[in-house]
């Protein structure tokens, strides 16, 4: 059948993302570092995808097999589920359990550790997608949503910008932005965080400030962000 249908420019492609954040029907995936259509069924043709910093998409009229909103749903959670899956094989991570740090670093770090190996983190975990929403430090927190690549980037981000933060971490370019998205709307929504500050790398590829937004706006929270951009 005719109908509308998305088609990728793979020449302007630079695997930002963007796109896939954007489709509810989780039409889109990064193959090989490029935004490809998944299936034509999971594709419903209407353009929400459109917001491409490069250009590199666009609705096109042709040949396609009928657009199957149940199918494609079920695909993107069938993705979702394998991907926890593949994080926890064990089905429960004991090193994901949320805890405070900072009060009990004295008498939880053996005495026998060196100054360099003990943590400095006020709370735990930092992973965005492994922090339940009912974490006791997110109330009224002042919250750190950084790029996993600003630790190594910024030699001073302990004592610049963790000071008075909870930090979370977060890579829109390796990680499944629509999870990461729903995770944070989440916090947003049910966390109680006061404050949030978005450390972002200056690559086209993080977008974690677009993200932010989205789950910004989903979560109709009256948080206003700050954007901060380590330059490469």
């Amino acid at each position: 059948m005719q109908r509308p249908i998305i088609e990728i420019d793979n020449e302007k492609c630079n695997g930002c993302g963007q796109c896939i954040l954007n489709c509810a029907e989780g039409a889109l995936g990064i193959v090989n570092g490029k935004a490809t259509l998944l299936s034509e069924t999971y594709c419903d043709g209407l353009g929400a995808c459109l917001d491409c910093p490069q250009g590199a998409l666009r609705i096109v009229q042709r040949e396609a097999k009928e657009f199957n909103e149940q199918e494609a749903l079920a695909a993107k959670a069938q993705r979702a589920e394998e991907q926890l899956r593949r994080q926890d094989r064990s089905g429960g991570c004991p090193g994901s359990a949320v805890r405070t740090l900072r009060p009990l670093m004295e008498h939880s770090t053996p005495q026998n550790t060196p100054d360099t190996l003990r943590a400095c983190l006020p709370s735990w975990p930092v992973q965005l997608r492994l922090v339940p929403s009912n974490a006791p430090f997110l109330r009224n927190a002042s919250v750190l949503l950084a790029a996993h690549c600003a630790g190594f980037a910024l030699p001073k981000l302990h004592s610049d910008w963790l000071s008075g933060r909870i930090p979370l971490i977060a890579c829109p370019k390796l990680e499944d932005k629509h999870l990461l998205a729903e995770k944070l709307t989440e916090l947003l929504r049910d966390g109680g965080m006061a404050r949030l500050d978005i450390l972002r790398m200056h690559v086209p590829c993080c977008g974690l400030d677009r993200l932010a937004d989205m789950a910004l706006k989903t979560a109709h929270s009256a948080i206003v962000p700050r954007c901060h951009v380590v330059q490469m």
